[in-house]
């Protein structure tokens, strides 16, 4: 019994975790505008209500603009070298930049379905995605696969099967990806098991 609520416990602060780590850095970057801007503006006489969520949404947005361009880019890579080379931080900043990458887009973009096949051996049923097909000489084909790891889908190792090895669990990309970095707590609506063959004896 303390063990299944422990398990909710813990899976409520994973689901939770993006959406208060979202809401701190917006409520510490909207605190620090309105506390910063507004002293200057009474100074000259105006005042705007809601100043500070306009600042934040346009500091948002410049921020945005800036890393899409080149001098931007130039800028982060920059900074990440400096990032990189202080250990502590360094371990903590790749990370997360790394599981954050996985939802970016980049990395979805180049997995094409979701699959499970039985790896490391047979009966454990490990969740792969399909970067790639082949065929051999007889017209065999054959899924290239790229398991990742949990939680960090970013590394991994790369295995070829047959086709007809592989489970087709109706999971988007995006779904497979929460599930890995998650480790099995948040799941699709479906659940993955049903799709798997039923164990005999």
């Amino acid at each position: 019994m303390w063990q299944t609520i422990k398990r909710r416990i813990f899976a409520g602060l994973i689901a939770l975790m993006p959406i208060m780590a979202t809401y701190w850095i917006i409520r510490l970057l909207f605190d620090f505008l309105d506390r910063f801007s507004g002293p200057l503006l009474k100074t000259i006489g105006i005042e705007i209500p809601g100043l500070g969520i306009i600042l934040t949404i346009l500091f948002i947005f410049i921020i945005g603009l800036f890393v899409t361009n080149v001098l931007g880019r130039t800028v982060l890579r920059w900074s990440e070298i400096v990032v990189a080379k202080v250990p502590i931080v360094s371990t903590i900043y790749n990370s997360i930049k790394q599981i954050t990458g996985a939802f970016s887009g980049s990395t979805a973009k180049s997995f094409q379905r979701v699959v499970l096949i039985e790896y490391p051996r047979k009966f454990l049923w490990t969740m792969a995605f399909v970067t790639n097909e082949s065929k051999n000489k007889h017209g065999d084909i054959f899924y290239h696969l790229f398991v990742p790891t949990t939680p960090n889908p970013t590394s991994g190792v790369f295995i070829i099967v047959p086709k007809n090895d592989a489970i087709h669990p109706d999971v988007s990309v995006e779904s497979g990806l929460k599930t890995i970095v998650s480790g099995g707590i948040i799941n699709d609506k479906v659940s993955i098991s049903d799709k798997l063959p039923k164990i005999d004896g």
